[in-house]
């Protein structure tokens, strides 16, 4: 059954740690940017998991093994163990272990987070198009991946061999800033083969499907950065979402969206899971209130009046755009109420 089109970010008397039973984590830019903790991350995870709510770390990053994610975690003073850490290796792996005999050979464009999963589903990383792969698949490799790997790639894709995609994030965050991620890659390859990959990543149903079968999850809260990958994945699988204010996405971004990429609760970082969310209220006016924030849409531009967090006052601009924006997301002009609010 689809859900309806969400129009103001959700309210809940218990926190999210209370009311979801498990919390599916993106890693960058939710608990970590450039391999250090973001701030409030280690205490607010170590809190929500002491109030019984279990902890899975979920990746489009396939570049490395749960095992190293999880000593990764470990190290930052978040104990974490590697059937805790879902990647999109592991998703694409299943989703080429469905499609081909087992005991195939694979070519691979990537990291050792990719011939691990390869592995565990009984088929044979390969380096060359020349070693008659069955498969390709491509994931992020990190910054020192060599370009002859995509013209290996290409040879393979050429010969019509299938091609998987681990996933196809443009970008990833990192402690020096965005650079570019898998998708990016994906589109090398694109352009020198005309070819579509077969995408596992969120937001694609492989990787929900890939979390849940590992997870057991019964009452999920997927909790993210992005708009176009965390929030849409929630969507496609038809679960709540926490988006986070601590990696890519930012205030204009969020009240542009359209439906799907619309979060159930929005926060500033995770401490967001240790407490309840405010309601965003209709306004007698006709716009929208949260906390000590009016927000409404204009005819050229979204209005907002009152003091208070500023969080509320996002919320409340959230409803007004979303509101205004229906099924196609808000094209008003946001920057003099986010300027309002500091974002």
């Amino acid at each position: 059954m689809s859900r309806s089109v969400r129009t103001r970010p959700q309210g809940s008397g218990r926190s999210l740690g209370e009311a979801y039973d498990t919390a599916l984590l993106d890693l960058d830019g939710v608990v970590y940017a450039g391999g250090n903790a973001i701030d409030h991350a280690v205490e607010s995870l170590a809190a929500a998991r002491a109030g019984g709510m279990y902890l899975a770390y979920v990746t489009n990053n396939a570049l490395r093994t749960p095992d190293a994610v999880a000593a990764h975690l470990t190290e930052l003073g978040i104990p974490t163990g590697a059937d805790d850490v879902i990647t999109s290796a592991q998703a694409v792996a299943r989703l080429i272990a469905e499609q081909v005999p087992s005991g195939s050979r694979v070519l691979v464009i990537g990291g050792d987070g990719l011939r691990v999963a390869l592995r565990e589903r009984g088929l044979e990383p390969v380096e060359s198009a020349e070693d008659d792969p069955a498969a390709v698949v491509q994931g992020f490799g990190g910054p020192e991946l060599p370009w002859g790997r995509f013209a290996e790639a290409c040879y393979a894709i050429a010969r019509g061999v299938p091609w998987y995609a681990s996933n196809t994030d443009l970008t990833i965050p990192g402690a020096r800033g965005i650079a570019p991620g898998n998708g990016a890659a994906v589109e090398v390859v694109r352009i020198a083969t005309g070819a579509e990959p077969q995408v596992a990543g969120k937001p694609l149903p492989p990787m929900h499907r890939e979390t849940i079968l590992r997870t057991g999850a019964q009452r999920p809260l997927v909790v993210g950065d992005r708009l176009d990958t965390d929030i849409e994945g929630a969507s496609n699988g038809e679960v709540d979402s926490l988006l986070v204010l601590t990696g890519v996405t930012d205030g204009a971004q969020l009240l542009a969206a359209p439906p799907r990429h619309r979060p159930t609760y929005v926060d500033a970082d995770l401490r967001g899971l240790l407490s309840g969310q405010p309601e965003v209220t209709g306004d007698v006016g006709g716009g929208f209130r949260c906390g000590g924030w009016a927000a409404s849409a204009g005819v050229e531009r979204l209005e907002l009046e009152g003091d208070g967090a500023a969080l509320d006052g996002l919320r409340a601009l959230c409803a007004a755009a979303w509101t205004a924006g229906g099924e196609e997301g808000c094209e008003l002009d946001s920057g003099k109420a986010l300027a309002r609010l500091g974002l």
